[in-house]
């Protein structure tokens, strides 16, 4: 089994806020991030698939079509939104960094030709924070 990883980038604005709580709660629970004026973050993200490689190509999957897909599948939609108002996967989803890398997984899983798998979604929020999604609930 080999791995494939593309590193792609986007930057992204999002507002961490529990309408179910006051705005004191949300305050205090997600400081700055949950700023009525939203914030933003350079986010990296690293997309990694799982394969044999093909015995014509020696590829598991072709890099650059890897990243095409990706760039018209999420960064398209991603880079300079709100992910809170502008992102048709994102709506009605709390935008922490685990929830949207979920939904990018979400996203790029059906988009994959069966020789490959995903394998895992790692989402860098800033240079101290990243998640790491690797499928199922």
């Amino acid at each position: 089994m080999i791995y494939l990883t593309r590193v792609e980038h986007f930057n992204a604005a999002h507002k961490l806020f529990n309408p179910q709580w006051s705005k004191e709660q949300n305050q205090e629970v997600f400081g700055k991030c949950a700023n009525d004026n939203w914030h933003g973050h350079n986010y990296d993200l690293h997309v990694t698939i799982k394969g044999n490689p093909d015995p014509e190509t020696g590829f598991v999957f072709n890099a650059k079509t890897l990243g095409v897909l990706i760039k018209d599948v999420i960064i398209e939609k991603l880079d300079h939104k709100n992910l809170n108002l502008d992102v048709d996967f994102m709506k009605d989803k709390f935008t922490s960094a685990e929830n949207v890398a979920i939904a990018i997984w979400e996203q790029l899983e059906k988009h994959l030709p069966d020789t490959v798998q995903l394998h895992c979604i790692k989402l860098h929020e800033t240079a101290k924070i990243y998640v790491e999604y690797y499928g199922g609930k």
